[in-house]
């Protein structure tokens, strides 16, 4: 085969290489969660899930709570399990009346025991 006509060859595979690595890491990048604080009172406390609209209030030893319907409603205010949440940096149990909430994008709910570990957690996703 003559030299041009490698030379040709080769840079195209480089060329094709560099393409599926650059979409790869363009993929890798768009997987990553990227997390969107909000309010308490838009969070399903018990399914753990983003609403739109406000929450049911449920008052429960001076705090506040927020469930879905009239069955969340009654296990906020019967279940202290329910009201409480892992913090996914610090692995510390979190009130979720106090705790610092953030959503992912597919609307599930994550809670924080402050903006520190929130911020930890998206720095190991970036």
């Amino acid at each position: 085969m003559p030299r041009s006509r490698t030379l040709l060859l080769t840079l195209a595979l480089s060329a094709a290489m560099l393409l599926v690595a650059a979409f790869a890491f363009a993929a890798e990048e768009a997987a990553k969660p990227i997390l969107k604080v909000v309010e308490a009172k838009k969070v399903c406390m018990v399914t753990n899930k983003l609403f739109e609209k406000d929450q049911i209030p449920i008052a429960v030893e001076g705090k506040t709570y927020y469930g879905c319907c009239e069955m969340c409603k009654e296990r906020l205010a019967k279940d202290a399990a329910a009201r409480m949440a892992v913090d996914p940096v610090s692995g510390k149990k979190v009130d979720k009346a106090t705790a610092v909430i953030a959503a992912l994008p597919d609307g599930n709910i994550l809670y924080f025991e402050s903006q520190k570990t929130l911020e930890e957690y998206q720095k190991k996703q970036k």
